[in-house]
């Protein structure tokens, strides 16, 4: 596992986009943490490490927004809204065997629909700063591990 800590959404975006620079076709990532935790944020600046120029929303509304233009896709989910009903009918595995870049918050409501390896990244709120987050990185699979380690080896 991989810790940082942010004070400023720059920050934050900063580090997505490291992460951003190095991701592949197929690669999964579900950001875990509460509302305003910083999870919209860290997406833009991952579209941003893919050369994506469009402004980033979060799908809260519309489950999955695609963003197709950029060095590869990426598939932003919010299945917040999924948490009784679950996700057997979208056909989640057409994006995480797809062409892009899956990113999934609030997975735990389609947990069944995941694939074995993934990278979550929990966003934790610190409780005597407002604007204080930690990011803890935990890769599950070697693809992952790689991944963060390529990411940030400064």
């Amino acid at each position: 596992m991989l810790e940082f800590q942010t004070t400023q959404p720059e920050e934050t975006i900063t580090i997505a986009k490291k992460l951003g620079r190095q991701l592949q076709a197929g690669d999964v990532l579900l950001l875990d943490g509460d509302l305003g935790a910083g999870k919209t944020t860290f997406t833009k600046g991952l579209a941003e490490g893919l050369d994506i120029k469009r402004y980033i929303k979060s799908p809260t509304f519309t489950l999955i927004r695609e963003y197709p233009d950029g060095r590869i896709p990426l598939y932003h989910m919010d299945v917040y809204r999924l948490e009784e009903t679950g996700a057997s009918d979208l056909g989640l595995e057409e994006y995480f065997d797809g062409d892009g870049v899956s990113v999934i918050e609030w997975s735990q409501f389609i947990a069944d629909e995941l694939p074995s390896d993934y990278l979550t990244i929990h966003f934790n709120k610190n409780d005597d700063d407002d604007q204080m987050r930690t990011l803890v990185f935990e890769p599950h699979g070697a693809r992952y591990t790689a991944l963060v380690e390529a990411s940030f080896d400064n």
